[in-house]
Formats: C-alpha cells, sequence, structure tokens
C-alpha cells in the first residue's frame, strides 16, 4: 500500500500524506479525514492534500492496485473482536 501511494507522489510532486489524504477525500463527500500532527508544517503539508487533485483514472490506477494488496490476519486483536461483535 505504502509503495502505491509513494509512486502516485512522486508524479504528482506530492508527499505520500498529502496522496493518502487527497485520495480518501475523493471517496465519498461525507468522508471527512482526521489528520493527527503536533508540528506546524505536518499540518501544512496536509493541507496541500485539498489542493492536489487525482483524476479518475489516477483513482482507478490506485483502487485497482491497492484491490490486489492480500491483507493477512485480523484488523483487531482477539480481544477487540470479540468487543465488537464482529
Amino acid at each position: 500500500m505504502v509503495d502505491v501511494v509513494k509512486t502516485v507522489a512522486q508524479r504528482k510532486s506530492a508527499t505520500p500524506a498529502q496522496v493518502a489524504l487527497a485520495w480518501l477525500l475523493a471517496q465519498k463527500p461525507w468522508i471527512v479525514p482526521i489528520p493527527g500532527t503536533t508540528k506546524q508544517h505536518r499540518l501544512e503539508e496536509n493541507l496541500g492534500a485539498v489542493e492536489l487533485q487525482l483524476t479518475d483514472d489516477g483513482l482507478r490506477v490506485i483502487n485497482e492496485q491497492m484491490a490486489q494488496i492480500q491483507v493477512h490476519g485480523e484488523r483487531l486483536p482477539e480481544s477487540a473482536l470479540k468487543m465488537t461483535g464482529l
């Protein structure tokens, strides 16, 4: 996943964080990423994601590459899964 984001970031002259946030923003209008930071320069970097435009083709490529990633293991530890009812 990181490799996919890094590749797009290099092509767009952006940071991986900006690409990840721009991708989230492009998913649905009601999705609001909440990045956390304690550094002003990281806040400014994150805000740059709003200016980053990912084309429909670019989003398709990212989504296709993400779909090829094989996930291993559970999403949460077993004790947490029991609490969620999943």
